[in-house]
């Protein structure tokens, strides 16, 4: 038996009045999920447990059938794996975002929680420089993808409490800054970083060239390393991990899945689509299991944007779901699942832990099969069937 998990970050969403009350997923053309809900198993999953952020860390770790309470220590040391950064047993990994400052009533404003999209290339320069600056015995800046990179705070704090910038855009930070115990070394870090990064000759050819300056690190997501039973001894699967985003590649590098980069694959709304789906299906020769993750309507939520999110999910469903549906029919038996970790509605640009739609097809066997006409969040409310958490979600697909 092959398994695919088809994960669209961010999907649901809210009804949206622009959109006559529909949310983007109703709104989108997607016959190939359509086609799946129709002719298999719809529901919706809470994928977000009580008392824990609706971030893509919790929500992936529970749709990947990992009890949060259990084994969720946080967002950045699972992306410290992924960039081969080893952390040790008092060492604290933080997500370092580049962001856009800029000056507005009352303060600084959250402009651009990803620094411009700025470029992997322009990105690995600036965080050198950081290095430079600001690297020393306690503190190590490591360089991620386009705006996501990673800061060890060796013998760190991580008790603190910190704020995902996507959350906080278009608003004032000042209220957003860390705080608790050692947020006094950590905003030191994010206001010195602003006079290296303002200097800088990239930023000075990001301006002169019209694109938003990477001005400011943000810092957040904190974490030690966890301890994770590996997919081969939890569920007897060998499998791979493929996204352009180093949290999922993190956890797969934890749960003992082979990562697979895919040339084209950039995390947003240009990605490599199509790529994606044939390295899954091409993976599939040699492994059991596969979760495949685009990012792209996550990020065109943060962003604001409902025409590129519904462009998204079109194109998710084209040339991801629907190259998946149709290649893997030469494998004989398998199982798809389709679904987003975490809602994103459009209007609020932030996650929300509504439960979500999935669609898995063929149903398991021996299970009834409520079907509707379509993929979106109204037809999986009206089925009636909800799943408490991801691991019982998985427990499921699995069976």
């Amino acid at each position: 038996m092959k398994y695919v998990v088809l994960l669209g970050d961010g999907m649901s969403d809210h009804p949206i009045e622009s959109l006559g009350g529909k949310t983007p997923l109703e709104c989108a053309k997607t016959p190939n999920m359509d086609f799946m809900a129709s002719n298999g198993l719809i529901g919706q999953v809470q994928t977000i447990p009580e008392g824990f952020p609706p971030g893509s860390d919790v929500a992936n770790l529970s749709v990947f059938g990992y009890e949060i309470v259990k084994y969720y220590t946080g967002r950045s040391p699972l992306e410290a794996a992924s960039m081969g950064v080893a952390l040790g047993p008092e060492d604290v990994a933080y997500r370092c975002n580049f962001v856009t400052l800029s000056e507005g009533m009352g303060g600084l404003i959250m402009e651009d929680f990803s620094g411009g999209h700025i470029s992997t290339e322009e990105a690995a320069e600036l965080i050198a420089e950081l290095q430079a600056s600001l690297g020393n015995d306690e503190f190590e800046f490591h360089p991620g993808v386009s705006y996501r990179h990673l800061l060890v705070w060796k013998g760190g704090r991580d008790r603190l409490e910190t704020t995902p910038p996507h959350d906080i855009s278009d608003r004032l930070v000042t209220p957003h800054f860390p705080k608790g115990d050692g947020a006094d070394a950590l905003c030191s870090l994010m206001q010195r970083s602003r006079a290296i990064l303002e200097n800088s000759a990239v930023n000075k050819r990001r301006v002169a060239d019209g694109k938003k300056p990477a001005n400011s690190i943000w810092l957040w997501g904190q974490g030690k390393a966890p301890k994770m039973p590996d997919y081969k001894s939890r569920y007897g699967l060998t499998g791979a991990v493929i996204s352009a985003v180093d949290l999922l590649k993190g956890i797969g590098v934890y749960a003992g899945l082979d990562i697979i980069d895919v040339p084209g694959a950039t995390g947003y709304i240009d990605t490599n689509y199509v790529g994606k789906a044939e390295y899954a299906l091409k993976a599939l020769e040699t492994r059991d299991y596969v979760y495949l993750h685009v990012e792209a309507p996550d990020e065109a939520a943060h962003s604001g944007s409902l025409e590129n999110k519904i462009k998204a999910i079109e194109d998710f469903d084209e040339k991801v779901v629907g190259t998946v549906l149709e290649g893997i029919k030469r494998f004989g038996d398998y199982r798809l699942i389709v679904l987003p970790d975490h809602a994103t509605p459009v209007d609020t640009k932030t996650h929300a832990s509504d439960p979500v739609p999935f669609a898995i097809y063929p149903s398991p066997a021996g299970d009834a099969a409520p079907s509707g006409n379509a993929y979106n969040e109204k037809a999986a409310r009206e089925a009636s069937l909800l799943i408490g958490d991801g691991p019982s979600l998985m427990k499921l697909f699995l069976k």
